[in-house]
């Protein structure tokens, strides 16, 4: 169930109190949309604040005429993730030039095996929805996963409100029409109605 976030009006970040209060008012949907994408602890507490470092200093960018603050506040948490992503692929693309491998020994590959039977079904569902394509995907997990509405997720992803409803309409499709995956609530994939 989504929680209640008072929107009130554009955010005043150029006042140390003005700042104060839009970090308090976003911070719990900012931490839930970082927290969902990534699984470290600390490097979602930095992405976080580079997300409020980036949003006051792009205040005077946003125009409280075109949507909410928080489905401004996400668009430019999705361009930090992003930016993050990039860094990583960088950063592993070089390791992986200077390094070799490290061999695993038999209880290591056991161990391995069993966790990746054990998340087979979220692997079949994680497959096809990497197989969406991003604008597909993006829509679909602003408004399920983060649960924006269909007109702040498109704020977010700057379409109309009616492309991302097409959007969800075939990403969901696309979901459907695969082989079902066992102990995936079909009402995840109805939210995004």
């Amino acid at each position: 169930m989504r929680s209640p976030r008072q929107e009130t009006g554009p955010p005043d970040l150029t006042t140390h109190d003005g700042f104060g209060a839009f970090y308090e008012q976003h911070i719990d949907a900012v931490l839930g949309f970082v927290t969902r994408r990534v699984s470290d602890p600390h490097l979602a507490a930095d992405l976080t604040a580079d997300i409020f470092l980036a949003a006051m200093g792009s205040a005077g960018a946003y125009r409280p005429r075109r949507g909410a603050p928080i489905a401004w506040l996400f668009g430019i948490a999705r361009n930090v993730l992003a930016g993050h992503a990039r860094g990583l692929a960088r950063e592993s693309g070089a390791l992986a030039r200077l390094s070799g491998r490290r061999l695993l020994d038999e209880e290591d590959v056991a161990a391995l095996e069993e966790r990746i039977d054990a998340e087979r079904a979220f692997r079949a569902l994680a497959e096809r929805h990497a197989a969406l394509s991003e604008p597909l995907r993006a829509a679909l997990d602003l408004v399920v996963v983060d649960e924006l509405t269909p007109a702040e997720a498109a704020q977010a992803l700057g379409v109309t409100q009616a492309t991302v409803r097409v959007r969800l309409h075939r990403a969901r499709r696309a979901l459907r029409s695969a082989i079902p995956v066992p102990d995936v609530p079909e009402s995840r994939l109805e939210a995004a109605r």
